[in-house]
């Protein structure tokens, strides 16, 4: 067996605009994503030298993880990674996926997507495809909307589905992120179902890319916005408690990431997260320090 282990890295949504829905039935949108140092760990291995007498994805690729939310089988997005790189490439043979969980599931912060985007990379390794990170960018968004910022990692401003990622190059150091995740998940189409955009409050893109190019958290804590927010903290009262508790710990700037549910605090320093954190892991049951990253997905073996 070829193996190669990859840290998938988790995002947050600095800003996200909802601009308009399709004619497709999807929405446009206008984003600057941030990659965080909190990662999932995702073993890839092929074994080129079995022989193989079926095509059928569902025979050659098991997926396992160690978390019992995560789904072990082709309802895995890495399942779908994997199928796509198998038809593009044309090796067929067994893949084994092993997934370490550390980013929270159903959280917002693209966990699967960034799994699914480690299979990508993993897979463009063992098999010395060379596919550019723009290359590998294309194959994600037939994958999931996050798979393509996810591809790049560190700070971009996304657009279109998702498919658009213009990265960023931010000054200032990795700032602090407080995760505080309630006892529940988000359905994101429900989010986007309930969503209306004539009553929608649109955050000013352009003025958080000024503010993480200068790398000026306290602009960036000033232009923290997201559209979804008008549907999630109606319905969810303690998504506002949530913020609350984070300003009253210590926060700068609070805000949810994607759809929810999760909300963060960011902070001058890892170590002033951590502080933040301390004080609030025994009323949530989901309490997270970590930093913003400057990168995507990472060879590590």
């Amino acid at each position: 067996m070829l193996t190669v282990t990859v840290k998938a890295h988790a995002k947050i949504n600095l800003s996200l605009d909802i601009l308009y829905r399709r004619v497709d039935g999807y929405y446009e949108l206008e984003s600057i994503m941030q990659s965080l140092s909190l990662y999932d760990l995702v073993k890839v291995a092929v074994d080129p030298e079995t022989e193989v007498r079926t095509m059928d994805p569902r025979e050659l690729i098991r997926v396992a993880a160690d978390s019992p939310e995560v789904p072990a089988d082709e309802e895995n997005i890495a399942f779908t990674a994997a199928k796509v790189m198998m038809r593009r490439s044309g090796y067929f043979m067994p893949i084994r996926i092993k997934i370490t969980k550390n980013i929270p599931v159903e959280a917002g912060l693209a966990g699967g997507s960034s799994n699914a985007a480690a299979v990508l990379v993993g897979l463009n390794h063992l098999w010395n495809l060379g596919l550019t990170t723009c290359e590998l960018a294309e194959i994600g968004q037939k994958i999931g909307a996050d798979v393509p910022f996810c591809i790049y990692g560190g700070t971009a401003l996304v657009g279109g589905i998702g498919e658009k990622v213009a990265p960023l190059r931010r000054k200032g150091p990795e700032f602090g992120v407080t995760l505080v995740k309630p006892a529940f998940g988000v359905s994101t189409a429900e989010v986007y179902r309930s969503l209306d955009l004539s009553m929608a409050e649109h955050p000013d893109t352009l003025g958080m890319m000024d503010a993480v190019i200068q790398g000026d958290l306290e602009k960036i804590c000033s232009h923290l916005g997201n559209t979804l927010e008008g549907v999630t903290i109606p319905r969810y009262h303690i998504l506002s408690e949530i913020k609350d508790d984070l300003l009253s710990a210590g926060a700068c700037g609070v805000l949810q990431t994607g759809s929810g549910p999760t909300v963060f605090g960011l902070s001058p320093t890892l170590k002033k997260a951590e502080e933040i954190a301390n004080k609030l892991k025994d009323k949530y049951p989901t309490v997270l320090a970590t930093s913003f990253y400057d990168r995507g997905q990472e060879i590590v073996e």
